[in-house]
């Protein structure tokens, strides 16, 4: 049990580490900037400190890194805040935000956008239109077998995932091997690169909005965790909260991939992370999620910048890091319990 000043103490240094890593973030990159001239630019709207702020610092920081490393915050935020929900909601540690095929029906959708030559904006709408076009289909099939237990949720999901992901590679398969295929490949593994201000508009509305309103819900969620039994003994209704909570996540993550691509391993680690640190009462729970999971996104972009001369995918990255780290925490789990 975590008492309240431990908590607050937990949640001032994870918010006080990723205001620092974005700042430091801000710095990094082939074209290097040192920390007093990026407080210099961020403060030159409002004060004009000491020393010469050339266009190019100004452009860098306003039009490139800013809203990339911002981008990268609410993309890690959402996709932890949603694994940890599901989670609950699943009653599986196991479960992240692809298990309920959004991530799949987004990436169809994107893959089929950049085939047929659409915009950056005609990407960005069929990437989430199909994402949730998958989630109406698992709400559909559920209702068409009379079943809305987890168990059915998660095989109607796991289905429609293989279903999509069998669409992508369709895709993948008549797309031109010398431009297309390389641009679609590129994008199914995510990556910062193109990010800038109307993107970063598109992102943050949606995911601030989901991921509110699923904090609010933490109670509820807390009481779905149990049984549904339980919940319904304690006047909540079940299959209401639950579509909610999907379609919360749902949009998060259709909205997620449609910016940047699938990224995996994020929505299955950090919760782990964030519960070793707080607990499993996802009253306090999501939001340390919600700052860890933007965090970790911001450390694992700026390695993709800074790895190697061309810029690495995420979706590389995060498997890499993300496979030893989830032995690591099962590896902690399993000796607390002992």
């Amino acid at each position: 049990m975590y008492s309240p000043n431990a908590y607050r103490v937990i949640c001032s240094s994870v918010i006080g580490l990723t205001i620092l890593l974005m700042l430091f973030s801000l710095g990094l990159g082939h074209y290097f900037l040192s920390l007093q001239q990026i407080i210099a630019i961020l403060v030159s709207p409002v004060y004009q400190l000491n020393g010469a702020i050339s266009d190019i610092d100004m452009q860098v920081i306003w039009q490139i890194r800013l809203p990339r490393i911002l981008s990268a915050f609410f993309v890690g935020g959402g996709l932890a805040l949603s694994g940890a929900v599901l989670q609950g909601v699943f009653y599986n540690p196991l479960v992240d935000p692809h298990v309920i095929g959004v991530t799949s029906g987004s990436a169809f959708g994107g893959t089929l956008a950049i085939l047929l030559g659409f915009s950056t904006f005609g990407l960005l709408t069929s990437a989430f239109c199909f994402g949730l076009l998958a989630l109406i289909l698992i709400f559909v099939i559920t209702a068409t077998l009379k079943q809305q237990n987890i168990l059915i949720l998660v095989l109607v999901g796991v289905i429609l995932s293989g279903f999509f992901s069998a669409l992508v590679s369709l895709v993948q398969y008549f797309a031109d091997s010398e431009e297309t295929l390389p641009n679609i490949i590129f994008w199914l593994l995510g990556s910062f690169a193109t990010a800038n201000w109307q993107k970063f508009l598109i992102l943050v509305i949606p995911v601030s909005i989901a991921s509110f309103i699923l904090i609010r819900l933490s109670f509820r969620i807390n009481v779905l965790s149990l049984a549904d039994n339980e919940a319904k003994s304690l006047g909540i209704s079940v299959i209401w909260t639950r579509s909610l909570v999907l379609i919360l996540c749902a949009i998060i993550v259709a909205v997620q991939v449609a910016i940047c691509g699938s990224i995996g391993w994020v929505g299955l680690i950090i919760p782990h992370a964030a519960r070793m640190l707080v607990g499993a009462n996802h009253q306090r729970l999501l939001p340390i999620a919600f700052w860890l999971g933007g965090l970790y996104m911001i450390l694992v972009d700026d390695i993709a910048r800074l790895i190697a001369t061309v810029e690495v995918p995420l979706g590389i990255i995060t498997a890499l890091l993300g496979a030893p780290c989830f032995v690591l925490l099962l590896k902690q789990q399993a000796l607390r319990k002992e």
